[in-house]
């Protein structure tokens, strides 16, 4: 006996070829289809469908009659086939370094606060600080075809950048600052923020100074870099203590403060390159007895929510994640609609924020 092959269903017709009705289908797979909505609101299909893609092309009152039947039936709109329609997928990538601090929580807030109100949503992945989980993410992205991608910081492999400049889409890097990017660029000047931060100290009567980072970061790099500049010919080069796991952050930040006593034992100030690994060794100091900023003075890179409530409270380069995201968000919104960028690369400043730590 020859196979009979069963007639498709059609997704807006939501009728067999057969003449059974949606409601059949729709009682066998549970899944509210789009018809539904359009027969319980009293309009097309095609109706619906604008309603979704282009609310402002629709009528109010045929908007409210749909989005009510849309609520009352619990819809949920299947956006595969019009992604392939328009070759958008209304997404935006977001590759972090770490998902565990607030300065890059308040980054995410910002993204998602502008992409939200332009109809984009945010798929995020992170990296641990490492550049080949960051290419295996971008990888990852590139194949579910977002529209955009935001990364964090301007130091990626080889690899990643060639596969980005290849893929066509939007990208802004973000955190810090470069001549060369790969499209566009929402971030701080580290440098400057090292530099501002050895000057403050010099103009308060430090002169035995400390910096703790990590050398496998280049945000960090940049910060000692300024801050070396600012102490070049006033003070002896500060004492650089190198952290590698950035993901234990408050754990490396006590481990650097005891490098520093046991190293340079008569130091007065230590600019530490985020407000995670201050917090840390500003605890490392209270546990030793150590007072702070009496016995030595200790400062912050960020901005981190835990800078104004930790005992004392930090002194810090303080940059707005928030702000960073908001921008990104707008430079994607722009390239997307097929507008002019009035600049591809935006300096969001820093400015010091005096606490009792320094």
């Amino acid at each position: 006996m020859p196979l009979k092959v069963q007639p498709a269903w059609g997704e807006e017709r939501g009728v067999r070829q057969t003449g059974m009705k949606v409601r059949a289908n729709r009682a066998a797979s549970g899944r509210v289809r789009m018809l539904d909505v359009a027969r319980e609101a009293g309009v097309s299909a095609q109706t619906v469908s604008r309603v979704l893609r282009l609310p402002e092309k629709v009528a109010e009152a045929t908007r409210r009659r749909v989005l009510g039947a849309i609520e009352k039936l619990n819809y949920v709109p299947d956006l595969t086939a019009s992604y392939l329609a328009s070759n958008r997928s209304r997404v935006v990538a977001l590759v972090l370094p770490s998902v565990s601090m607030s300065i890059f929580a308040d980054t995410v807030a910002g993204l998602t606060s502008s992409l939200d109100s332009a109809g984009y949503q945010l798929l995020l992945a992170h990296t641990d600080y490492s550049l080949d989980d960051e290419e295996a993410a971008i990888r990852a992205f590139l194949g579910r075809r977002p529209d955009a991608m935001v990364l964090t910081g301007v130091e990626h492999s080889a690899r990643a950048e060639e596969l980005l400049r290849l893929s066509g889409i939007p990208v802004v890097q973000t955190w810090a600052l470069t001549d060369n990017p790969i499209d566009m660029v929402v971030g701080c000047d580290n440098v400057g923020a090292g530099f501002a931060m050895g000057e403050y100290f010099i103009e308060r009567g430090y002169r035995r100074l400390a910096f703790a980072g990590t050398n496998t970061e280049l945000r960090s790099r940049q910060r000692l870099e300024g801050f070396a500049r600012a102490l070049a010919g006033k003070v002896a080069e500060p004492l650089v203590v190198g952290r590698e796991d950035l993901t234990r952050q408050m754990d490396e930040g006590a481990a650097a403060v005891d490098e520093v006593l046991r190293r340079q034992p008569d130091t007065d100030a230590v600019f530490v390159a985020s407000d995670a690994l201050a917090a840390g060794a500003i605890f490392e100091c209270r546990r030793r007895g150590v007072r702070v900023p009496d016995d030595i003075a200790i400062a912050g890179f960020g901005g981190y929510e835990i800078a104004r409530h930790i005992t004392p409270g930090l002194t810090t380069a303080e940059v707005s994640g928030r702000r960073i995201g908001e921008l990104a968000a707008q430079l994607i919104v722009t390239r997307l609609a097929g507008k002019a960028l009035e600049q591809d690369v935006v300096d969001v400043g820093f400015r010091i924020v005096q606490r009792d730590s320094a």
